[in-house]
């Protein structure tokens, strides 16, 4: 389902579960593994990727969260929400550079995966980013959207909450939804590059975590209120 390894300074989380839908047992191995990364130290920086050639991540199990009692081993419905919240949380706050590699579709909860890594990398030639809660009849949770509002330029931010508005790779680079692009063969190569050149900011872990909480934590150094890691983690004080 999840599978991390660490060559030297960099951390390989790979996921590898077809689609990559999100439901509570998806979230917590994807947990276990940011544990390694959290509780190791010195340099270092994860690289996200899937291992199919389709799809990063097709956002939520929707067949689990309609019927759950038939899959039982994908875990409790009732703690997904606030369960899957406070992961994206942590990986915005992670104490190493995070890069995203994007080869495939990225949906919704995939889609929030992506924003919450520091570097985003995405497929040239195929895949979108959607965030396809209004095709769903879902309604956008405000952590969510402090997510999107803060990683996402203004100009492009409401085409993608309200409008829906799927992203190429090119067409997401040029709106600076993502940081580059490449092949699918060469995007592996991109994101070790860009892994290796940010990796020694991780020397003090403490010091580039505790810089994230600023932008993104709690009384956010660039908002009025509360940045969205700490929403993310405290989703249920952001109901309405």
């Amino acid at each position: 389902m999840i599978e991390l390894e660490k060559k030297e300074s960099i951390y390989y989380l790979n996921m590898n579960a077809g689609e990559n839908r999100w439901n509570t047992s998806f979230v917590r191995e994807f947990s276990k593994a940011l544990d390694e990364v959290e509780n190791d130290e010195g340099p270092g920086a994860l690289i996200t990727s899937s291992n199919d050639p389709k799809f990063f991540s097709n956002g939520l199990d929707l067949d689990w969260m309609q019927d759950p009692e038939s899959f039982p081993e994908r875990g409790d419905r009732e703690v997904f929400g606030e369960e899957f919240m406070y992961l994206m949380g942590r990986i915005i706050t992670l104490p190493v550079p995070s890069i995203c590699a994007i080869n495939g579709h990225a949906f919704g909860a995939g889609f929030m995966l992506a924003l919450s890594h520091d570097i985003r990398l995405m497929r040239e030639d195929r895949g979108f980013l959607c965030a396809n809660e209004m095709q769903l009849g879902f309604k956008i949770p405000r952590p969510e959207l402090a997510l999107f509002r803060h990683k996402i330029p203004a100009n492009s931010f409401f085409e993608t909450v309200q409008l829906s508005k799927r992203w190429t790779g090119p067409a997401a680079f040029e709106a600076g939804i993502i940081q580059g692009i490449g092949s699918f063969d060469s995007l592996p190569k991109i994101a070790f590059e860009k892994a290796s050149e940010l990796a020694p900011l991780a020397k003090n872990r403490d010091l580039y975590a505790s810089q994230k909480e600023m932008l993104y934590g709690e009384n956010a150094a660039i908002n009025l209120n509360h940045g969205p890691a700490h929403m993310l983690k405290n989703s249920k004080d952001f109901e309405r």
